[in-house]
């Protein structure tokens, strides 16, 4: 048995890049900072996210810069190889497959939350 799941709750740091395809696929590019926790203040460590389709179309037209959202995901590499060194790199990548929006940059304005996709 293997298990891949990737959960993740915190505030975006880039507007959603959204490519549409001719094959009718789309797909969201977006960053994520999430605190950790330490003994003198909270450090972020940055997620690249990638979401396709209805997950990505959601993301372009709810998600911005400072969102607060939720993610449920898988944990992939993309590789490839560097074109001055020719050196194999990659980085890691999550694929989400679950978005929950929970709110804004204001903590007042709690008109997104509780929504996903499956409310779309």
């Amino acid at each position: 048995m293997s298990i891949n799941v990737v959960t993740l709750v915190g505030r975006v740091g880039t507007d959603p890049d959204i490519k549409y395809f001719e094959s009718g696929s789309v797909k969201c590019k977006l960053t994520l900072a999430v605190n950790r926790r330490s003994r003198n203040k909270d450090q972020p460590d940055w997620f690249a996210l990638e979401l396709w389709d209805k997950t990505a179309e959601v993301a372009g037209n709810y998600v911005r810069k400072g969102s607060l959202i939720g993610i449920k995901g898988s944990l992939k590499f993309d590789t490839w190889n560097d074109r001055q060194t020719g050196a194999s790199r990659s980085t890691p990548v999550i694929r989400v497959e679950q978005l929950e929006l929970l709110g804004s940059k204001r903590d007042g304005d709690g008109d997104m939350a509780d929504m996903s996709p499956d409310h779309f």
